[in-house]
């Protein structure tokens, strides 16, 4: 199928030019053109709509149910969508199910922790036993299995007919599909985009989308964008006929889509054939220099389909074999190494390029989410937010230190290696590693650092030198195999340290900003909801909203000077927001320091007497009062003092440059030994801020949650003047909240539980679990969990449902230490 080249009607929304109509190209045509934005253009290299991408090829397995809520709200976005889809009076979508099977105990284990995120995501879900799972695949050897997991809304998409379906839709709108046009350059000119020149002329546009797939990364060369994605072969094959197989009425598969994660295949029919698809062989990164041109029809070869590795393939074919034993009278008829896209994290590539303005991504998107993620791409190009939140997703999300090529391609194919991989929660990536360190490396290695990684930084998690400090009652909570993994009870006994103590953290990965400039207060007032413009010396704490409300994320801004701020953020994400509503003359100047700066927060009882001793600064409360900021000498080294604590206790946080920062360590280590100073990592410091409520941007509220449902209405000051998202946070303080953050304790003191478990009000699934820790002070579990505002009332009771038990727990007041601040402010 062709297209002339002739652009649609003008309309007064913007020209936008997507690249690729693979099936993210398509969705997103038709979720723009149904928003009424109609000067769409669809360019593609090869033919419609047999592309020679991936999706193509893709077998078009859909499985909802993802540790993430966004990638299953995608899904299940996707599912409904093309459930709906029917091209030529033949539907795009088979609502089959899915079945995974368990052959090991392990596994087993990970379906019952699978159910218990399909219940927290409202996806159906159940537990089979061996037999119901023969029953389902009558083929499979129920001798092999201990059980399976069955989910009936899955099903089998037909990516080419359903990208077709949804293109024809947008062309009936206004939308323009190009086929034949390969892309050599995008025009860019005073910071944005302003076209897309092919081989076959320019195109001007005011927005340019790449949803090129595996191509992404060429693309974003030409508009000088970094695209971390790698293109990978995954293996699928054929089998011949199978004798007695029945062929189904209509060429979609009628049994469940079934996966063996314990062998890293999943299986389909393709009538009386098996179609098996396999991630057991060796990661195999693909060159887009090696990759052919697209044919000049959809019969030619396609570009995405490369020679198959028989050798590669052989002990998949006898562990397939061995599920399914009626496969040995068979063979591989043929295969194919398709190319997919992975990222380093395993997640998409969305949004808009802060250094190209108008430039975006829609990558690294696979069929399953591909309609979810497409409708997110539209309503944020449309609305300037999203319905569904995208943290995990948004393109700036990485360091520049995870966008080499070498990082690209370690973690690339790591994730390739994960896909089916039981992955624990708290698991890193293992290599490139350290990768960041702070100055206190060195030291944090002589305590014998456990230590986790996240934006590449190497995060002490507990230090197994303070094992001595271990009481029985430390490992009193019963810990299952999974609940034990990466931890220890060293995190209890740190955590009493310095709640009876003083203890010294590593700070240092926590992003920070110097905002400067004779606009910066107003742009800080602007971008915040509390009150910014306070005398110098002082700190508040902070929101940052999306337009229509939503947390984006929380910060401290300290005025250090009449135009000069240190701005202390979660994440790249809140630099690029920031970065991203600058003003144009120049007046603000926004920098970030925390490369070249380190950190130590100081938090205990002890804090005064150990930081004290080592200043000529008056330190006392009356001197330096809580959530202030002066610069202060601790021992030879000049430091940034922020009468600040997240961990409930009286302390600072110590800033320095980086070569001074190993000195300031040194200094508070010596002055602290005759006072029991210890050092302690990120697992008492998770647990010391549940005691006292401290939520975590991205985890425990997102851009779905308002201030007000988050706990977090008292740092909203409405009367302060206008800021980005004051309208909708208004209006959310005058109305009742229809769900709350509760705070939950579990009612055994034995009981465990980490996060993302249901949450049963009245013996059925009502909100999910964001952040869990064992408190060692109140010797029980804290969980914090989004509930219907009913169900959140202090005295409710609940239950939390892990790995399929349910754990009777309490809705309680907060915060649960300290309510009356008195530890803080001593």
């Amino acid at each position: 199928m062709s297209t002339a080249a002739v652009p649609p009607p003008r309309s007064p929304h913007p020209r936008v030019v997507v690249i690729g109509a693979g099936i993210v190209g398509c969705a997103l045509a038709d979720e723009l053109t149904s928003r009424g934005w109609h000067d769409v253009t669809v360019l593609e290299q090869g033919p419609l709509f047999a592309t020679g991408g991936s999706s193509s090829h893709a077998p078009g397995l859909v499985f909802a149910t993802n540790p993430s809520p966004t990638m299953t709200a995608f899904a299940n976005y996707t599912v409904a969508k093309f459930a709906r889809l029917d091209l030529d009076d033949r539907r795009c979508f088979s609502a089959v199910g899915g079945l995974e099977v368990a052959a090991t105990r392990q596994r087993l284990h990970d379906l019952e922790r699978k159910r218990g995120l399909a219940r927290s995501w409202g996806v159906r879900a159940q537990l089979v036993g061996p037999d119901e799972c023969a029953r389902m695949w009558p083929m499979l050897d129920s001798t092999r299995i201990r059980g399976g997991l069955y989910t009936p809304d899955d099903g089998l998409a037909d990516a080419v007919r359903a990208g077709e379906a949804q293109a024809r839709a947008a062309m009936a709108r206004g939308a323009a599909f190009l086929d034949h046009h390969t892309v050599v350059g995008v025009e860019r000119g005073g910071g944005r985009v302003r076209g897309v020149a092919t081989d076959r002329g320019t195109f001007p546009a005011d927005i340019v989308v790449s949803a090129a797939g595996f191509w992404g990364p060429a693309i974003g060369r030409m508009a000088g964008v970094e695209v971390p994605l790698l293109p990978m072969a995954h293996q699928y094959a054929y089998t011949a006929p199978i004798e007695g197989a029945d062929p189904p009425p209509e060429p979609e598969t009628v049994r469940p889509l079934l996966r063996h994660q314990d062998r890293d295949l999943y299986f389909r029919e393709h009538g009386d054939r098996i179609g098996i698809g396999s991630y057991a062989h060796r990661p195999i990164p693909v060159h887009l220099e090696d990759v052919a041109e697209p044919g000049t029809d959809a019969s030619a070869e396609m570009p995405s389909k490369l020679e198959f590795t028989a050798a590669d393939f052989e002990p998949s074919w006898r562990d397939s074999v061995e599920l399914l034993p009626a496969l040995a009278d068979s063979k591989v008829e043929e295969g194919f190494n398709g190319i997919f896209s992975f990222t380093p994290d395993g997640m998409p590539l969305l949004g808009e390029s802060q250094r190209l303005r108008g430039f975006w991504l829609a990558e690294a998107v696979w069929v399953t989410h591909s309609a979810g993620a497409a409708k997110a791409v539209a309503e944020w190009m449309t609305e300037g937010r999203t319905s569904t939140d995208v943290h995990e997703c948004d393109m700036h999300r990485f360091e520049d230190a995870q966008l080499t090529p070498a990082y690209v391609t370690d973690r690339g194919k790591q994730s390739f290696i994960e896909v089916y991989d039981v992955v624990h929660p708290m698991q890193p990536m293992q290599h490139p590693r350290p990768l960041r360190t702070s100055p206190f490396h060195q030291r944090q290695q002589e305590q014998g650092a456990f230590s986790l990684e996240g934006g590449g930084w190497e995060r002490p998690h507990w230090y197994e030198a303070n094992a001595p400090l271990v009481r029985p009652e430390d490992e009193a909570a019963v810990r299952d195999a999974w609940a034990s993994r990466y931890h220890s009870p060293v995190v209890c006994a740190e955590a009493r340290a310095t709640r009876e103590g003083v203890a010294l953290y590593d700070m240092t990965p926590l992003k920070r900003l110097e905002v400067s400039g004779p606009g910066a207060m107003a742009f800080l007032q602007r971008m915040t909801t509390n009150q910014v413009d306070r005398r110098s010396g002082t700190v508040a704490y902070n929101l940052l909203l999306d337009p229509g409300g939503g947390v984006r994320s929380d910060l401290t801004v300290a005025r250090l000077d009449d135009d000069m701020f240190q701005v202390a953020v979660s994440s790249n994400l809140d630099v690029d927001w920031l970065y991203t509503h600058l003003p144009d003359d120049g007046s603000v100047v926004l920098r970030e320091t925390t490369a070249g700066t380190c950190c130590i927060g100081v938090w205990g009882p002890l804090a005064r007497d150990l930081v004290q001793p080592l200043s000529g600064d008056d330190l006392s409360h009356e001197g330096f009062g809580f959530f202030k900021a002066r610069r202060i000498r601790v021992g030879h080294v000049p430091v940034l003092a922020l009468r600040v604590s997240y961990v409930g206790e009286l302390g600072w946080e110590l800033y320095t440059s980086a070569d001074l920062g190993l000195r300031l360590w040194d200094t508070l280590w010596e002055a602290g030994r005759g006072l029991g100073a210890i050092a302690a990592g990120r697992g008492a410091f998770n647990s010391l801020r549940l005691e006292k409520g401290y939520r975590l941007a991205g985890t425990d509220m997102t851009t779905e949650h308002d201030p007000y449902e988050a706990g977090l209405g008292f740092a909203v000051r409405l009367d302060k003047g206008d800021f980005v998202g004051r309208d909708a946070a208004a209006t959310a303080a005058e109305r009742e909240p229809r769900r709350r953050l509760g705070c939950l304790t579990l009612d055994d003191p034995a009981h465990v539980v980490m996060g993302r478990e249901p949450v049963l009000v009245g013996g059925r699934p009502a909100g999910y679990v964001t952040s869990a820790a064992y408190s060692t002070t109140l010797g029980r579990t804290i969980a914090y969990a989004w509930l219907p505002a009913e169900a959140a009332e202090p005295g409710t009771d609940v239950a939390v449902e892990y790995f399929g038990e349910p754990f009777a727990a309490t809705v309680a007041a907060e915060p649960l230490v300290d309510p009356q601040m008195a530890r803080i402010r001593r």
